[in-house]
């Protein structure tokens, strides 16, 4: 007779330490409680901003920016920003007087290691001239879509057998167009 093999669990896999799996947080490792109090905190900031940030956000709602638009006061990992364009991985923060900066330098510092540039804007300058602060803006966001699309060549040119062609769609036959109306037996 021949013997039968069953499913074991491997007794060294048992003692090892299984790797921290990453929640909420879109890989932030950020706990529960504190991605809930930073979005409680953003909103609070939402409904009470400065007047700067007022001006700001009502160039953005009428700017026509395609898909480029900029979010109000967006969690970013453990971080509160100004505003965010999640496109283009770029952060807006305007200096307030208040403001701690060597807080605000560290958060810079942690968003710049994951890829998001980080443009600060003094208050004093969107209330003087928001036309000239809209034109800096318009120039680093002209520059972050040139290194955007030059890293996709480039990622391209490295990567030859990837496909990058969108799936065509079903051609539809004519039993999907028309169908007879149902019959009411009732």
């Amino acid at each position: 007779m021949t013997t039968r093999k069953t499913l074991a669990l491997n007794p060294e896999a048992a003692t090892a330490e299984a790797p921290a799996l990453k929640k909420k947080g879109r890989g932030w490792e950020i706990s529960d409680k504190r991605l809930d109090a930073l979005h409680e905190q953003a909103r609070e900031m939402r409904r009470h901003s400065s007047e700067a940030h007022k001006a700001l956000a009502e160039k953005f709602s009428k700017a026509d920016l395609g898909r480029y638009t900029f979010k109000r006061f967006a969690v970013v990992g453990s971080a509160i920003v100004d505003f965010n364009c999640h496109n283009l991985g770029l952060a807006l923060a305007i200096d307030e007087e208040e403001q701690n900066d060597a807080l605000a330098k560290r958060r810079d510092k942690s968003l710049e290691s994951v890829g998001i540039k980080v443009m600060r804007i003094a208050a004093s300058d969107i209330l003087d001239d928001i036309d000239a602060v809209l034109q800096r803006l318009t120039t680093v966001m002209r520059d972050r879509i040139a290194e955007r699309k030059a890293a996709a060549r480039a990622h391209k040119a490295a990567n030859p057998n990837q496909s990058y062609d969108r799936p065509k769609p079903r051609p539809k036959s004519q039993d999907d167009t028309k169908r007879p109306p149902r019959k009411n037996n009732a």
